[in-house]
């Protein structure tokens, strides 16, 4: 991470992209067109359906992102030659990052940037360190899938039993740290693919970080729109909840 202060932007915005062509370049418009002073830190996990050659006309300048009001968007984009999963992209992101509040947005389509303010207010009136983004608390949903619903209520339970936090979505992509939060946890982060969610929850509540919950909106996708989370996903968080209660 940099440490220039001056040039240092409000927000920095870290998108972990897998095979997410249809939707990468909608996604980085619509975070472009948020009213915050930001940058966005892209990192490509090892595409292969042409999310890597997009990301590669930002890096060279030939596609740009504007801001609302036009101005260029600062846009930072990191390559991976293989697949390694989230929590590996999230790591490299992490070290790339200048902001002051660092957020964490899915390369899809399922989260809306235009909940950004309700998960930065918490952290600029001082009142939390970190903010989850809870799909429970009353936002707009899409009627979706049960089980994928039953399982995200069941992970966070058993997390919030061992962490003695009180969340309601634990799985949740919508995070966001002050800076120096990030700085502290994000050396020691170790989970390579979904085990980040139940990883850094854990690292958080044992650094008794003030953490809050504000509700946002989901519009979910199944696996024929490209979901990518699976049974086995799951199985892992269980593991990664039980480990990272033990060991840090």
């Amino acid at each position: 991470m940099t440490t220039d202060e001056p040039s240092r932007p409000l927000l920095s915005v870290v998108v972990p992209a897998y095979d997410e062509r249809p939707t990468i370049a909608e996604i980085l418009r619509r975070i472009a067109g948020t009213p915050f002073d930001k940058e966005i830190v892209v990192v490509d996990d090892g595409s292969t359906d042409g999310t890597r050659e997009y990301l590669a006309s930002l890096a060279d300048g030939e596609t740009r992102l504007e801001g609302p009001d036009g101005e260029p968007v600062a846009v930072s984009v990191r390559f991976h030659d293989m697949n390694r999963g989230k929590g590996a992209a999230l790591r490299t992101g992490f070290e790339a990052v200048r902001g002051r509040v660092v957020l964490v947005q899915d390369a899809d389509l399922e989260y809306d940037p235009d909940d950004y303010a309700r998960l930065l207010e918490p952290i600029l009136e001082g009142d939390a360190d970190v903010v989850y983004g809870s799909r429970f608390l009353g936002g707009p949903q899409r009627v979706h899938l049960f089980w994928h619903y039953v399982g995200n209520r069941g992970l966070t339970f058993l997390s919030n039993m061992l962490t003695n936090l009180n969340l309601t979505d634990m799985e949740t992509c919508y995070k966001a740290f002050r800076r120096e939060v990030v700085e502290e946890i994000a050396p020691t982060l170790k989970s390579d693919r979904f085990g980040f969610e139940p990883e850094v929850t854990a690292k958080v509540a044992k650094r008794g970080y003030r953490v809050y919950e504000t509700p946002v909106s989901y519009h979910g996708r199944d696996y024929a729109e490209g979901k990518k989370i699976r049974w086995k996903d799951g199985l892992a968080a269980l593991w990664h909840i039980v480990r990272y209660r033990v060991v840090d």
